[in-house]
Protein backbone atom coordinates (compact mmCIF):
# COMPACT_ATOMS: atom_id res chain seq x y z
CA UNK A 1 0.00 0.00 0.00
CA UNK A 2 1.75 3.33 -0.54
CA UNK A 3 1.33 5.86 1.60
CA UNK A 4 1.17 9.69 0.38
CA UNK A 5 4.31 10.83 2.96
CA UNK A 6 4.96 14.57 3.32
CA UNK A 7 8.66 14.95 2.91
CA UNK A 8 9.23 18.55 3.24
CA UNK A 9 11.16 17.81 6.32
CA UNK A 10 13.04 15.60 4.90
CA UNK A 11 16.76 16.85 3.74
CA UNK A 12 18.67 14.21 1.65
CA UNK A 13 22.84 14.36 2.23
CA UNK A 14 23.18 15.91 -1.45
CA UNK A 15 21.38 18.85 -0.53
CA UNK A 16 23.96 21.89 -0.71
CA UNK A 17 22.39 23.63 2.26
CA UNK A 18 25.46 24.25 5.16
CA UNK A 19 24.80 22.18 8.30
CA UNK A 20 23.84 25.78 9.92
CA UNK A 21 21.14 26.64 7.44
CA UNK A 22 19.82 23.17 7.99
CA UNK A 23 19.37 23.93 11.59
CA UNK A 24 18.12 27.14 10.97
CA UNK A 25 15.42 25.96 8.72
CA UNK A 26 14.23 23.20 11.45
CA UNK A 27 14.14 25.90 14.53
CA UNK A 28 12.19 28.19 12.32
CA UNK A 29 9.32 25.78 11.21
CA UNK A 30 9.15 24.04 14.54
CA UNK A 31 6.90 25.29 16.88
CA UNK A 32 8.39 24.88 20.34
CA UNK A 33 12.08 25.64 19.37
CA UNK A 34 12.38 27.71 22.15
CA UNK A 35 12.35 25.19 24.40
CA UNK A 36 15.51 22.95 23.21
CA UNK A 37 18.54 23.44 25.64
CA UNK A 38 21.49 26.30 25.11
CA UNK A 39 23.79 24.23 25.09
CA UNK A 40 22.26 22.19 22.28
CA UNK A 41 22.20 25.22 20.03
CA UNK A 42 25.91 25.99 21.28
CA UNK A 43 26.83 22.52 19.88
CA UNK A 44 24.99 23.07 16.47
CA UNK A 45 26.51 26.17 15.82
CA UNK A 46 29.81 24.51 15.41
CA UNK A 47 28.59 21.29 13.26
CA UNK A 48 30.74 20.23 10.59
CA UNK A 49 28.35 17.90 8.76
CA UNK A 50 24.52 17.18 8.52
CA UNK A 51 22.40 14.33 7.48
CA UNK A 52 18.42 13.46 7.41
CA UNK A 53 15.89 11.22 6.98
CA UNK A 54 12.01 9.84 7.59
CA UNK A 55 11.98 7.82 10.90
CA UNK A 56 8.43 6.56 10.67
CA UNK A 57 5.35 7.70 9.35
CA UNK A 58 1.16 7.10 10.63
CA UNK A 59 -1.87 8.19 8.32
CA UNK A 60 -5.48 7.41 9.47
CA UNK A 61 -8.56 9.15 8.21
CA UNK A 62 -7.12 12.56 6.98
CA UNK A 63 -4.84 12.84 9.98
CA UNK A 64 -1.13 11.91 9.77
CA UNK A 65 2.23 11.88 11.47
CA UNK A 66 5.91 11.36 10.21
CA UNK A 67 8.77 11.55 12.49
CA UNK A 68 12.05 12.76 11.25
CA UNK A 69 15.67 12.21 12.17
CA UNK A 70 18.06 15.33 11.78
CA UNK A 71 21.81 14.35 12.92
CA UNK A 72 24.90 16.49 12.97
CA UNK A 73 28.08 15.84 12.86
CA UNK A 74 30.09 17.80 15.30
CA UNK A 75 33.64 19.01 15.60
CA UNK A 76 34.91 16.74 18.44
CA UNK A 77 33.24 13.54 16.12
CA UNK A 78 30.51 13.36 18.50
CA UNK A 79 27.27 13.06 16.81
CA UNK A 80 24.29 14.98 18.29
CA UNK A 81 20.37 14.35 16.89
CA UNK A 82 17.37 16.10 16.81
CA UNK A 83 13.94 14.33 16.43
CA UNK A 84 10.95 16.17 14.30
CA UNK A 85 7.57 15.74 14.76
CA UNK A 86 5.26 16.86 11.68
CA UNK A 87 1.41 16.14 12.20
CA UNK A 88 -2.15 17.90 11.07
CA UNK A 89 -4.75 17.96 14.66
CA UNK A 90 -7.61 17.96 12.49
CA UNK A 91 -7.94 15.89 8.77
CA UNK A 92 -6.69 18.02 6.22
CA UNK A 93 -5.49 20.59 8.10
CA UNK A 94 -2.35 22.65 7.99
CA UNK A 95 1.29 20.68 9.07
CA UNK A 96 2.48 21.42 12.45
CA UNK A 97 6.27 21.07 13.49
CA UNK A 98 7.49 20.37 16.82
CA UNK A 99 11.05 19.34 17.60
CA UNK A 100 12.92 17.47 20.40
CA UNK A 101 16.09 16.57 21.76
CA UNK A 102 15.33 12.91 22.72
CA UNK A 103 13.63 10.17 21.64
CA UNK A 104 11.73 9.92 25.19
CA UNK A 105 10.21 13.37 24.93
CA UNK A 106 9.24 12.45 21.21
CA UNK A 107 7.13 9.52 22.55
CA UNK A 108 5.45 11.62 25.02
CA UNK A 109 4.76 14.19 22.38
CA UNK A 110 3.40 11.45 20.02
CA UNK A 111 1.09 10.01 22.18
CA UNK A 112 -0.88 12.86 22.92
CA UNK A 113 -2.31 13.06 18.88
CA UNK A 114 -5.59 12.45 18.15
CA UNK A 115 -4.94 9.56 15.64
CA UNK A 116 -7.00 6.73 16.07
CA UNK A 117 -5.47 3.88 18.43
CA UNK A 118 -6.36 0.76 15.18
CA UNK A 119 -4.85 2.86 12.36
CA UNK A 120 -2.09 1.63 10.29
CA UNK A 121 1.92 2.29 11.62
CA UNK A 122 4.24 2.32 9.08
CA UNK A 123 7.73 2.32 10.68
CA UNK A 124 10.95 2.45 8.28
CA UNK A 125 13.79 1.65 10.70
CA UNK A 126 15.92 -0.21 7.88
CA UNK A 127 14.88 1.40 4.46
CA UNK A 128 14.75 5.46 5.15
CA UNK A 129 16.68 5.18 8.71
CA UNK A 130 19.77 7.38 9.11
CA UNK A 131 23.21 5.33 8.95
CA UNK A 132 25.24 6.06 11.55
CA UNK A 133 27.48 9.33 11.15
CA UNK A 134 30.88 7.67 10.50
CA UNK A 135 33.45 9.25 12.61
CA UNK A 136 36.28 11.10 11.16
CA UNK A 137 39.72 9.29 10.93
CA UNK A 138 41.23 12.84 12.44
CA UNK A 139 40.18 15.50 15.31
CA UNK A 140 39.95 18.37 13.23
CA UNK A 141 39.31 21.91 14.06
CA UNK A 142 36.68 24.24 12.56
CA UNK A 143 38.91 26.81 10.77
CA UNK A 144 39.41 28.83 7.36
CA UNK A 145 40.53 25.46 5.77
CA UNK A 146 39.80 26.70 2.48
CA UNK A 147 41.85 29.12 2.25
CA UNK A 148 44.45 26.92 3.57
CA UNK A 149 43.97 24.48 0.56
CA UNK A 150 44.45 27.60 -1.60
CA UNK A 151 47.60 28.45 -0.23
CA UNK A 152 48.95 24.82 -0.05
CA UNK A 153 48.41 24.25 -3.60
CA UNK A 154 49.29 27.71 -4.97
CA UNK A 155 52.66 26.97 -2.97
CA UNK A 156 53.57 23.76 -4.79
CA UNK A 157 55.82 23.64 -7.36
CA UNK A 158 55.34 20.16 -9.34
CA UNK A 159 53.72 20.23 -12.16
CA UNK A 160 51.69 17.12 -11.58
CA UNK A 161 49.98 18.76 -8.77
CA UNK A 162 46.40 18.16 -7.79
CA UNK A 163 44.50 20.54 -10.22
CA UNK A 164 41.22 22.55 -10.47
CA UNK A 165 38.49 19.38 -9.52
CA UNK A 166 40.08 18.52 -6.69
CA UNK A 167 40.76 22.29 -5.35
CA UNK A 168 37.00 23.34 -6.21
CA UNK A 169 36.23 20.91 -4.17
CA UNK A 170 38.43 21.44 -0.67
CA UNK A 171 37.11 25.05 -1.36
CA UNK A 172 33.89 23.67 0.32
CA UNK A 173 36.07 22.06 3.00
CA UNK A 174 35.23 23.39 6.59
CA UNK A 175 38.01 22.00 9.11
CA UNK A 176 41.46 20.73 8.60
CA UNK A 177 44.36 18.75 10.42
CA UNK A 178 48.12 18.69 9.50
CA UNK A 179 50.47 15.47 10.28
CA UNK A 180 53.70 14.80 10.14
CA UNK A 181 54.08 11.11 8.17
CA UNK A 182 57.39 11.28 7.71
CA UNK A 183 60.71 12.99 8.28
CA UNK A 184 63.97 12.42 7.75
CA UNK A 185 68.09 13.80 7.43
CA UNK A 186 70.24 13.15 4.97
CA UNK A 187 71.29 9.40 4.02
CA UNK A 188 75.24 8.62 4.46
CA UNK A 189 76.63 9.31 0.69
CA UNK A 190 74.24 11.84 -0.20
CA UNK A 191 74.67 15.79 -0.32
CA UNK A 192 75.32 17.08 2.73
CA UNK A 193 72.24 19.31 4.14
CA UNK A 194 69.44 16.67 2.25
CA UNK A 195 66.20 16.54 4.21
CA UNK A 196 62.80 15.13 3.30
CA UNK A 197 59.56 15.50 4.99
CA UNK A 198 56.31 14.61 4.24
CA UNK A 199 52.61 16.09 5.96
CA UNK A 200 49.34 14.78 5.56
CA UNK A 201 46.47 17.83 5.41
CA UNK A 202 43.60 16.28 6.02
CA UNK A 203 40.53 18.13 5.11
CA UNK A 204 36.79 17.50 6.22
CA UNK A 205 34.12 18.83 4.25
CA UNK A 206 30.33 19.82 5.10
CA UNK A 207 28.92 16.47 3.90
CA UNK A 208 31.19 15.01 5.98
CA UNK A 209 33.45 13.80 3.26
CA UNK A 210 37.45 13.49 4.44
CA UNK A 211 39.82 14.65 1.76
CA UNK A 212 44.06 14.56 2.06
CA UNK A 213 46.66 16.45 0.13
CA UNK A 214 50.30 15.00 0.94
CA UNK A 215 52.95 17.52 0.93
CA UNK A 216 56.81 16.73 0.21
CA UNK A 217 59.14 18.96 1.90
CA UNK A 218 62.71 18.64 0.92
CA UNK A 219 66.01 20.07 -0.34
CA UNK A 220 66.65 17.81 -3.00
CA UNK A 221 67.09 21.31 -5.06
CA UNK A 222 70.57 22.12 -7.27
CA UNK A 223 71.13 24.92 -4.67
CA UNK A 224 70.29 23.20 -1.66
CA UNK A 225 66.70 25.17 -1.42
CA UNK A 226 63.40 24.42 -0.16
CA UNK A 227 61.27 22.93 -2.34
CA UNK A 228 57.39 22.35 -1.68
CA UNK A 229 55.00 19.74 -3.66
CA UNK A 230 51.49 18.32 -2.97
CA UNK A 231 50.31 15.06 -4.53
CA UNK A 232 46.81 13.72 -4.13
CA UNK A 233 48.12 10.37 -2.84
CA UNK A 234 50.73 9.20 -0.26
CA UNK A 235 52.19 6.75 -3.03
CA UNK A 236 52.89 9.10 -5.31
CA UNK A 237 53.99 11.52 -2.63
CA UNK A 238 56.46 9.10 -1.31
CA UNK A 239 57.03 7.81 -4.93
CA UNK A 240 58.53 11.62 -5.46
CA UNK A 241 60.89 11.54 -2.75
CA UNK A 242 62.26 8.63 -3.62
CA UNK A 243 62.67 10.08 -7.18
CA UNK A 244 64.29 13.37 -5.83
CA UNK A 245 66.66 11.69 -3.91
CA UNK A 246 67.85 9.79 -6.47
CA UNK A 247 68.19 12.34 -9.05
CA UNK A 248 70.61 14.33 -6.32
CA UNK A 249 72.53 11.57 -5.00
Amino acid sequence: MSVPYETAAYEPRESPESPEEHLARLLGRALNSFELPDETIRQLDCALAYDGSLYSAHHSAGLHRETYRHTWLLADGAALTLWELVHNTVPGGEPQHEVYVDEEELRTATARLPLPPDAPEFELPVLVQLSPVPEPRHAYTPDDSADHARRLLRRAENPDRPGADLASLLATSCAHQITQAFGRPRRAGRAPGLCFSLYEHAFLLRDGMEISLWEVEHTATPDGRHMCEVYATEDAARDAMERRAAQIS
